[in-house]
């Protein structure tokens, strides 16, 4: 399963959105607001849950500088990486999207597409908060 947020710009520099991304902990300024638990587990590691949805542990698995940032699921159960895409348009305009990939059964599939298009969509919105 494959989805895309909205591409997404900020008044921000891409080296600037890149640092905010590497940095574990600013990930809590872009949860919903449903969120019912962040925890930083260390520099690369976080745990979140939402309300009504089971705990995720999300682990930095890749990064290029300035342009992209790689997290994914630190248990093999849920396999899924979410991609922050960061493309600079001008020296203080990035353009940021989020892609989700996951390998999940059909059923599976169903019952989170609506709920996961929407938590990635809300973290691109929430872009200009860092």
């Amino acid at each position: 399963m494959n989805l895309e947020s909205p591409k997404v710009s900020v008044e921000k520099s891409a080296a600037y959105i890149f640092n905010a991304l590497n940095d574990i902990k600013n990930f809590e300024k872009l949860m919903p607001e449903n969120t019912s638990k962040f925890e930083v587990v260390d520099e690369n590691c976080f745990i979140f849950g939402l309300k009504g949805m089971p705990e995720i542990k999300l682990v930095k698995k890749q990064q290029t500088p300035n342009t992209q940032i790689i997290l994914g699921a630190a248990s093999d159960k849920i396999p899924f990486t979410l991609t922050a895409n960061i493309e600079e348009k001008g020296t203080e305009s990035t353009e940021i999207q989020l892609l989700f990939e996951g390998t999940f059964n059909a059923m599976m599939a169903m019952m989170i597409k609506g709920p996961i298009s929407k938590f990635i969509e809300t973290l691109a919105n929430n872009m200009s908060k860092l």
